[in-house]
């Protein structure tokens, strides 16, 4: 047996050096080049020396299907894989610790269960017991949900081929090792190895796989950025770990939208599902108190009303502070550069703390006028009227641009009694003869903010 090679591969992503080197070429991280030995080559090469193992076919001959989505009986789960899973397909769900993950695919497995597939569930985190012990916590017991405790991963491969299960769950793909590479489970040779030997397995037995990932401290999935790419859906958890609510996104699907998201709620029964997301954002605001507006935002295809509150004060050190939660820092740096270049507003000397209420995240331009509303009341020390929604997006010369789906967060502002609606001008006459909810068309920050707060301005600017 040929002697194998020491290398050095990057943990952020992948990237393979035969020497070390302080900074990763590819991704300019520093120190996170560690050593590992190359992979054997007839480990590395096995899949080429089968021979007859696929032929070319003409592109004109390949036959179209549609992909049979398999509702999972949980509908938030199902809107973000599109309708449902997809067999054969290699799911990958991240997130931090403790958010929920485990609890989630125990879930998912369960009703897959309950509706009479088989589920393969190998846990290399926790024994049978523990994970019964969760089950019951969960009603999630079934015949048909299978426990495995293994790590090995050509006894999970040899498992899932003779049992042949509708699906398998691995918690987690970091503590699965392949016996014939010498890296500890979780390095970058060992999660790339055994993720394309699962891929394989799953594509040619037609098997549904659900992985679990680890994140590091920054947020992104353990292992090489080539994880992401192998697998069919990437699903990311978002939420604080001492907020309630759980927000699952999709940044990759090859067989839905990345646009959707799922509101989870985090109970002593397991994740519960959250038909209406904007009534329990809102569900514990205050009375009118300035700095508080109330933004309409769409995720995919759903509207949200979310709160966002402000609070600017007097700094007292020499950088003043800017705190965002939920938010983009550059759009607010941006807003805040807006507002004191066109409209006289001393914020350079002001600590500035935005946040979005309920632990969610907002991503978007369409929420640009409601953060600079809520900047301006709190500087102000002036409340927006409590039922008065505000969307659009601001440019830099101060002008308020068109977004798009207002109709349907102006139907969901109704819906909650809200009765005023602060739109971009454009926009009136796309959403105003849907609903009897008052809609004010503005063409620029002064006027939205005029229409808000009153008279805004003092007598004597601030410059």
């Amino acid at each position: 047996m040929p002697k194998q090679k020491t290398i050095y591969v990057c943990q952020s992503c992948g990237y393979q050096s035969p020497r070390w080197m302080g900074r990763c070429p590819d991704c300019d991280n520093w120190n996170s080049l560690t050593e590992e030995l190359e992979p054997a080559r007839h480990t590395a090469e096995r899949g080429a020396q089968r021979p007859g193992a696929a032929s070319t076919v003409p592109v004109t001959r390949v036959k179209m299907e549609d992909h049979q989505w398999i509702p999972t009986g949980i509908g938030e789960f199902d809107r973000i894989l599109g309708k449902g899973v997809v067999p054969g397909s290699l799911v990958l769900v991240g997130g931090d610790p403790g958010i929920g993950k485990s609890t989630l695919m125990l879930q998912v497995a369960s009703r897959l269960a309950e509706g009479g597939r088989e589920v393969l569930y190998v846990s290399g985190e926790e024994s049978t017991v523990q994970t019964r012990g969760r089950a019951e916590r969960l009603q999630a017991l079934s015949d048909r949900l299978l426990l495995y405790p293994e790590v090995d991963l050509e006894q999970i491969l040899q498992t899932v081929a003779q049992t042949r299960p509708w699906a398998v769950v691995i918690d987690s793909i970091q503590t699965v090792y392949h016996p014939d590479l010498q890296g500890p489970p979780g390095s970058v040779s060992q999660i790339r190895e055994c993720t394309a030997g699962i891929m394989r397995l799953a594509k040619s037995l037609h098997i549904t796989f659900f992985l679990i990932g680890h994140v590091t401290k920054s947020g992104a999935i353990a292992g090489p950025r080539l994880l992401e790419h192998m697998v069919d859906t990437v699903l990311y958890f978002e939420g604080d770990r001492h907020h309630t609510y759980r927000i699952l996104r999709a940044v990759k699907n090859r067989f839905g939208s990345t646009d959707e998201i799922g509101v989870f709620e985090m109970s002593s029964a397991g994740l519960l599902e959250v038909a209406n997301p904007s009534e329990i954002f809102l569900s514990h605001r205050g009375e009118a108190a300035s700095g508080s507006v109330v933004v309409g935002s769409v995720e995919g295809t759903r509207p949200l009303l979310v709160e966002v509150q402000a609070l600017v004060s007097g700094s007292n050190y020499g950088v003043p502070q800017r705190v965002v939660s939920g938010l983009e820092h550059s759009r607010l740096v941006m807003l805040l550069a807006v507002l004191e270049k066109r409209y006289g507003l001393r914020l350079g000397t002001q600590d500035v703390f935005l946040n979005a209420a309920g632990g969610i995240r907002l991503n978007g331009p369409s929420v640009d006028l409601g953060m600079a509303a809520a900047i301006v009341s709190s500087y102000r020390d002036r409340p927006v009227e409590y039922t008065t929604m505000v969307v659009g997006e601001v440019g830099l010369g101060g002008e308020i641009r068109p977004v798009r789906l207002i109709q349907k967060r102006i139907r969901e502002a109704q819906k909650l009694g809200f009765t005023r609606c602060i739109v971009p001008l454009a926009n009136v006459t796309e959403g105003a003869g849907e609903t009897s909810i008052r809609v004010v068309g503005v063409r620029d920050v002064s006027e939205a903010l005029d229409e808000m707060l009153g008279s805004w301005r003092r007598k004597r600017t601030d410059r």
